[in-house]
């Protein structure tokens, strides 16, 4: 996924949207910020998850933070690979490295979210 084509929460996740299947991962600021990741824990597929609450923990030897889900729905897969090699998060943040797949339940939550140029100038602030 190209990044420029992504849309993005105030709390760095990106998301893709295809059909009624939203693709969510971390963007490359938030991944550089956090630097060396040690931990990431994912929600159970089948889970239903509301806006804006945590599908997740990413943990670095800096800290601990949630991740926020930018749309409500059930978790219809998980990046498994990614709990297994960290680095994919360094070397590819908008293709190999998603964390999870979601079927959206209500698109219009979509509004809510920041297209790439609105993030970059959220980046600057």
């Amino acid at each position: 996924m190209k990044k420029e084509n992504l849309n993005y929460t105030k709390t760095h996740e990106w998301v893709g949207i295809k059909g009624e299947i939203a693709t969510i991962g971390l963007s490359d600021f938030a991944v550089k910020e956090l630097s060396d990741i040690v931990f990431i824990e994912f929600p159970e597929v089948g889970k239903k998850i509301k806006l804006g609450s945590p599908f997740g923990t990413i943990e670095s030897v800096k800290a601990a933070f949630d991740l926020n889900t930018p749309i409500s729905g059930e978790v219809m897969e998980i990046n498994q690979t990614l709990s297994d090699n960290f680095d994919l998060l360094k070397d590819d943040p908008y293709e190999k490295s998603w964390m999870v797949k979601i079927k959206i339940e209500n698109s219009d939550e979509l509004k809510n979210l920041m297209d790439f140029e609105q993030y970059q100038e959220f980046l600057k602030k």
